[in-house]
């Protein structure tokens, strides 16, 4: 289902992109694009093209929601999940203010996962 899907992983946390990938592979073996803060996200964002994007808030250099800001002004039709320990309401309205299309909060739980690819990415 996922042999098409290009998806990029923006978190500073290497275990946290190792645990999203483990868990995405279970559906598919998508191309993956990884970033470690959000500046490296819109670089890789603008350059891959990607068919979702999974981003942290709490990042270096620029944090998810300017990350997300600068990528909705470039592609308005970007897919973009906030996956997060930070939960706070402000945290989050910005972030779907900004144009993310959902959030998760961490630790994952798999079925949240399982439900953002089956609804996106089903009977491709």
């Amino acid at each position: 289902m996922l042999e098409q899907v290009k998806i990029l992983i923006g978190d500073d946390s290497i275990l946290a992109r190792k645990k999203l990938k483990d868990i995405i592979l279970q559906y598919g073996t998508p191309t993956f694009f990884e970033a470690t803060n959000g500046q490296e996200t819109v670089d890789l964002y603008k350059r891959e093209s990607p068919d979702l994007v999974f981003l942290d808030i709490v990042m270096p250099k620029k944090d998810g929601n300017e990350a997300i800001k600068e990528i909705m002004d470039y592609d308005k039709n970007a897919d973009i999940i906030v996956v997060s320990s930070v939960g706070t309401q402000s945290e989050l309205k910005t972030a779907i203010e900004a144009g993310a299309k959902d959030f998760i909060q961490k630790p994952i739980q798999p079925e949240f996962i399982h439900h953002i690819i089956a609804s996106r990415f089903e009977g491709r």
